[in-house]
């Protein structure tokens, strides 16, 4: 049964869904902004906001969480060393979603996600 279950599954399988989220993390972490559609840039941004904050302790364990999780060596090594230290004040809400428009092709509402 269902009962509340607010995941939003962007209509693909867990193992999809899992892989799709991690390169779109790992692409925002390493460009600090794309463009995506509205709904996967609203997956996005809670998975990259935790990525952020256990990258901001710097430590070997958050090292070890952030390539268990990201699979590219230099987006691993820019949280540690870039971003983390520049949000090392901020409480949270390290991303920016901006609503574009509507893509040309199926009508799909597009958005910029970035880092602030």
């Amino acid at each position: 049964m269902r009962h509340r279950s607010t995941k939003k599954t962007l209509d693909r399988t867990a193992s999809a869904r899992k892989s799709l989220l991690r390169i779109l993390a790992s692409q925002l972490i390493l460009y600090e902004k794309i463009k995506t559609t509205e709904s996967k840039a609203k997956a996005l941004r809670p998975l990259v906001e935790r990525l952020i904050s256990k990258g901001r302790a710097g430590t070997l364990a958050s090292r070890r969480y952030l390539m268990k999780y990201l699979s590219v060596e230099n987006a691993v090594k820019k949280i540690i060393e870039d971003i983390g230290p520049r949000y090392r004040d901020r409480a949270g809400g390290y991303t920016r979603i901006t609503k574009i428009g509507q893509r040309q092709g199926d009508g799909a509402r597009v958005a910029r996600i970035e880092l602030v």
